[in-house]
């Protein structure tokens, strides 16, 4: 980082803590929220954006290779007249990082004559030629602009450390896909009454990035065509240099039929729920006392200064009081049996877990009940309450789920049809590699300040998709043309800065 910048990042912070600093706020009576007699004109000169980081998402996009490799892979337009792939691809990734939570929102980067002199833009295609874009996409065109974010994942991957090849972990689910709209080809009704579509989703939880995204109708199951995504998935890991990969999925994604050619590569592991049939609860219900042992499970997070007292359970004191149905959890016991799927023509680990569930109403319990969940692996080092947590642990796509659908707004279906909505889901959620791609190419120089780097990119990987929009993106920036260069000059401070202008300094060398 240059001197002078780092230099002003210190200015601005010790000018906001002396703000911040409680021994210098105003005393009196009046608010603290002073302003009058506001007026807005028009700047003459100054030109401005709201979202400056979308220049160093740009310049990312171009130093990883991401422009290159789609205009390479993904063939859709026969002429550019004047755009090329890779600007309609990046113009749904941009849209979400600048906040925009449907097509229509393109508009406004469309109008905004600085967002396109920042962006080196002529212009940038209307909400409706996108959305015509989306159309003419085959499901072959998507697996090659899958294949172009494979090419650059992989480039970035390179960059890490030797530790970080260790594992993969692929982890999958279906989520749905809700839609008011009535004639939208391809959707269907789902199991719980939805209508619209079942999005199969496949996701690196090393990184949190998006491996893969099929659009299915809302009344297909979730593991349907599951198989042949985690095959290509494992292809990539295996090219970006992983040396294992550990697969993972809920009960619907034990796919006995494919487990055996799984297990017969040794550097793939897999931990899948299984379903409580009635043979498998007889055989744990038949399992000697001393195959049992407690399950203990870690603390959800660490004290870092001191423990607090516990506030009461309001929810847990109106069950009571109400004397509503309530069942709270005893004891969790966990022991191992092999087991072999029919279709399968190996053994495998099944490991069970036992809860011990009270059933209470009001403060009277009326029975205990045992409730067994039941994991399937080919792991045969991991202990078993490893294996419990390991497949527990695939609960945290959950939460990348609900970025997709919430922050991003990729599983969303704006167009008319099937595949046209899968093209939209996998062009959008790009805004989300981005994130992560964005963590990633920071380095992590030896010396000194390695542990605090390192920390730096891990949290950068964990945030929300909205915090690092409103952290590295959404920074009000000058734009300024001169000659070659396109400056942004920043027109705030945030106590994140640094690594912004780290990445900055890597991109501009």
């Amino acid at each position: 980082m240059k001197a002078k910048i780092s230099a002003q990042l210190n200015a601005r912070k010790r000018r906001i803590e002396k703000r911040l600093d409680p021994a210098n706020g105003p005393i009196g009576d009046q608010p603290v929220f002073t302003a009058s007699n506001i007026h807005y004109e028009f700047a003459e000169r100054t030109r401005g954006i709201a979202h400056g980081g979308i220049g160093v998402v740009q310049a990312l996009a171009r130093e990883i290779g991401l422009i290159d490799a789609i205009n390479e892979r993904l063939h859709v337009l026969k002429l550019h007249l004047p755009y090329h792939e890779s600007d309609h691809v990046l113009n749904f990734a941009y849209n979400a990082l600048c906040e925009g939570s449907c097509l229509q929102d393109i508009e406004l980067r469309r109008n905004d004559e600085v967002f396109l002199d920042a962006l080196g833009a002529c212009r940038i295609p209307d909400p409706t030629t996108a959305g015509d874009f989306c159309r003419r996409f085959t499901p072959a065109h998507i697996d090659a602009l899958e294949e172009a974010f494979h090419d650059v994942r992989t480039k970035v991957w390179a960059k890490q450390p030797e530790a970080f090849f260790e594992q993969a972990t692929i982890d999958m689910d279906g989520t749905l896909v809700e839609t008011t709209g009535e004639c939208k080809q391809g959707m269907d009704i789902a199991y719980d009454g939805t209508w619209g579509y079942h999005a199969l989703v496949l996701t690196l939880a090393n990184t949190g990035e998006v491996l893969s995204v099929v659009n299915r109708s809302g009344n297909r199951p979730s593991h349907e065509g599951a198989a042949a995504r985690v095959d290509k998935c494992l292809d990539v890991c295996f090219r970006g240099g992983f040396r294992n990969v550990l697969l993972r999925g809920d009960t619907d994604f034990s796919q006995t039929e494919h487990l055996d050619r799984w297990n017969a590569d040794p550097r793939v592991k897999f931990v899948f729920g299984y379903d409580a049939r009635p043979n498998l609860v007889d055989i744990a219900k038949s399992l000697p006392e001393q195959a049992w042992e407690q399950l203990k499970r870690p603390p959800r997070y660490t004290v870092k200064t001191q423990r607090r007292t516990k506030r009461e359970r309001v929810k847990e004191q109106v069950v009571v009081a109400r004397e509503f149905e309530n069942k709270r959890l005893y004891g969790e016991e966990v022991a191992e049996f092999d087991y072999r799927p029919t279709a399968c023509s190996q053994t495998y680990r099944m490991v069970v877990v036992c809860k011990n569930i009270s059933k209470q109403k009001g403060e009277q319990a009326l029975f205990d009940e045992f409730e067994y969940r039941f994991y399937i692996t080919n792991d045969r080092v991991m202990k078993k309450h490893e294996v419990v947590l390991a497949a527990n642990g695939r609960c945290h796509q959950e939460n990348i789920l609900a970025q997709l659908l919430g922050g991003v707004r990729a599983l969303t279906a704006p167009v008319d049809n099937l595949v046209s909505n899968w093209a939209y889901m996998v062009m959008t959620a790009l805004a989300w590699n981005l994130k992560a791609w964005w963590a990633l190419w920071l380095p992590e120089p030896p010396g000194r300040w390695q542990e605090k780097y390192s920390a730096e990119k891990l949290w950068l990987l964990g945030l929300e998709f909205k915090t690092f929009v409103q952290t590295f993106v959404r920074l009000p920036c000058q734009i300024v043309r001169t000659g070659r260069r396109i400056v942004y000059r920043l027109l705030s401070w945030n106590p994140y800065l640094r690594a912004f202008f780290r990445l900055t300094e890597v991109l501009r060398c």
